[in-house]
């Protein structure tokens, strides 16, 4: 396996999430439509640091609404503290307290969809869990940037035993 294509993560930790709401642009995306995803980021970052409520620094890529044929809703957002003034060309979702694998990926932005591809397709059959329903989330860290390929990309996924 080339360069490009390696994938390596370490064994993810286990973590009880909590409540959060999440703001920003979406659509509905299928396998044939994800490679369209950078063009929502790129519409929505302008937006950080301004979106009314936003905690925190980190932006968050939650996928939702899985159909089980791959299609999924995603929104590339901020964390918001409340709904109050959040303007109507934003969408958001809610991530209730669950229980998640969380993977650490500290490599380029590029290698995502290999990543996903490990942790659906060889990481969750061999770990005696069960993907859980609900949003399965990226939280990328405040100093992340994927021109320089510097911060943290953590993939949270639900989960139950």
């Amino acid at each position: 396996m080339d360069e490009q294509t390696r994938v390596e993560l370490a064994e993810p930790r286990i973590e009880k999430g909590h409540f959060q709401l999440i703001a920003g642009f979406g659509g509905r995306f299928n396998q044939q439509t994800v490679k369209d995803i950078p063009a929502l980021w790129e519409k929505f970052a302008p937006h950080c640091g301004s979106v009314p409520g936003q905690k925190g620094d980190e932006t968050y890529g939650v996928g939702f609404n899985f159909d089980g044929q791959g299609g999924f809703d995603y929104l590339a957002g901020v964390a918001i503290s409340k709904l109050d003034d959040l303007p109507d060309t934003f969408r958001w979702v809610e991530i209730q307290p669950q229980q998640y694998a969380v993977f650490e990926h500290k490599g380029p932005l590029s290698q995502l969809p290999q990543v996903f591809q490990y942790i659906h397709g060889t990481w969750l059959p061999q770990s005696g869990y069960q993907h859980s329903s609900g949003p399965e989330f990226e939280r990328y860290s405040a100093d992340f940037n994927p021109q320089r390929n510097t911060g943290t990309i953590e993939i949270w996924l639900p989960v139950t035993v």
